[in-house]
């Protein structure tokens, strides 16, 4: 394995070095949303040859590849507050992914994408979210029936990344080294107004060898989220989700759940104001009990635009429900299904369920390519009878009848370098310390530190 390793890295970087002298579209987060397309009459230099390779004098058939290698140092001080006494841990992940995108026309498309996800020093082994030695992360067939002049229609089926809103309930989570997919089928309208997708998907188990995912056959998320540009610095996303799990932990315990979530999103990101206000309702079965949750977030900013550096400040609040009573019928806390894995900081330690936060950031460029960012987050459990939950919504900490409701303040600096169009850095640092709920649940409490350096090539 060590040396499938070093020839990838070895691939990637020789095509990073002949392509460092061309030109190239951003790069996106989902890379199956890239058009390489303008490189059709561009100089036929090697990097253009693999973006845009045609396959017919027309060019409207034609092939691009692209790529990634990810490397990413942490250290972390502390990660359960002292509750296991795992102490320091210094680790490596390794990331590495290679696709291909084929165009036969118009109406068909065939996108795949490979992944190997590497963990090396961990000492309690890797977490759910570090390994997966070699594995298919995207590998659809996109169907196009209806193209108009302004709007289309297509069918996608097969293994997809999903991502909607600002990823409070959906996301592809690329902080992680792990990415996350679906094994399924999407039905997705396309216009300058609005975007609507329909989607019925499984959720695959993750293992950390070579293609030993198991693959589900029984659909456990599906839904369909619209977007709408309203108006000028006004756009509207409305969204039903519904998931299935067979046996889902909460502080109430384990057992089958079947949960619906409706929800809107309102929001724009202007040259100067930006804002994000969203809100949801949960309702299903619990096993026998009855769910009724909500949850939702206000976020708001500024960007000084005429000021060197455009210093942005933002201030975001979120408020989710928890549980309020064991035992009574009914569960009220709120299952945030798929969230962004760094939507409550760096390194969150309590993730989207029973929390109330508080979230200032101040983010400026000092250089050209260079961001800082500043950030507090000040969290509380919102019910007293509820525990703590992890970012992808496992039980971190019982309530343990403790009466304490404030979880701790994470002081989190960052700094971004977008060193070329193909490679960046980006360096942390996180102190998280801890409030009265912690100390009174782990009588040994330590307060929590989290060091990352990540350097990544995408092409």
């Amino acid at each position: 394995m060590k040396y499938l390793t070093l020839i990838k890295a070895i691939i990637l970087a020789g095509l990073l070095m002949l392509a460092k002298f061309s030109s190239a579209q951003k790069f996106k987060l989902l890379r199956f949303d890239e058009d390489h397309t303008a490189l059709k009459d561009s100089a036929r230099t090697f990097y253009n040859r693999l973006k845009y390779l045609p396959l017919h004098d027309s060019g409207r058939a034609y092939l691009s590849f692209g790529g990634e290698l990810r490397a990413e140092l942490d250290r972390a001080d502390h990660e359960d507050w002292g509750a296991r006494n795992v102490g320091t841990n210094i680790f490596l992940l390794q990331r590495y992914q290679l696709h291909a995108d084929l165009h036969l026309g118009d109406k068909v498309r065939i996108f795949g994408q490979m992944r190997s996800g590497l963990e090396n020093g961990r000492k309690n082994g890797p977490r759910p979210i570090d390994e997966d030695q070699l594995n298919v992360q995207n590998l659809f067939i996109d169907l196009s029936p209806y193209k108009g002049p302004d709007d289309q229609m297509s069918l996608r089926l097969g293994r997809q990344e999903l991502q909607y809103g600002s990823g409070r309930l959906l996301d592809v989570r690329e902080g992680p080294n792990l990415r996350l997919y679906f094994d399924g089928a999407k039905v997705a309208y396309a216009s300058p107004k609005w975007n609507v997708d329909v989607f019925v998907m499984a959720a695959s188990r993750v293992r950390t060898g070579v293609f030993d995912n198991s693959i589900s056959r029984k659909s456990k998320l599906w839904g369909i989220y619209s977007a709408h540009a309203l108006a000028k610095m006004i756009n509207v996303d409305l969204y039903y989700l519904g998931i299935d799990r067979a046996a889902a932990g909460f502080d109430e315990g384990t057992a089958a759940e079947s949960r619906h979530t409706v929800g809107t999103r309102l929001w724009a990101n202007g040259k100067e104001l930006i804002y994000n206000f969203e809100i949801g309702y949960q309702l299903g079965k619990f096993g026998a009990a009855d769910i009724s949750a909500w949850g939702g977030s206000m976020d708001i900013g500024y960007r000084f635009a005429d000021i060197q550096g455009t210093p942005t400040i933002k201030l975001r609040s979120d408020f989710i429900s928890g549980d309020d009573v064991k035992g009574d019928g009914k569960l009220g806390t709120f299952n945030a299904l798929y969230p962004n894995g760094g939507y409550f900081g760096m390194n969150p330690q309590a993730g989207p369920a029973n929390l109330l936060a508080i979230h200032p950031n101040l983010t400026w460029s000092p250089a050209r390519n260079v961001l800082l960012s500043l950030e507090t987050v000040f969290s509380w459990r919102q019910s007293l009878r509820d525990g703590i939950y992890r970012p992808d919504g496992s039980l971190s900490l019982g309530s343990s009848n403790s009466d304490g409701r404030y979880i701790g303040t994470a002081y989190i600096t960052t700094a971004s370098w977008q060193i070329s169009r193909f490679m960046s850095y980006n360096a942390g640092v996180q102190y998280f310390k801890t409030g009265n709920f912690i100390n009174d649940v782990i009588p040994q409490h330590k307060d929590g530190f989290f060091i990352s350096s990540l350097l990544a090539c995408k092409f």
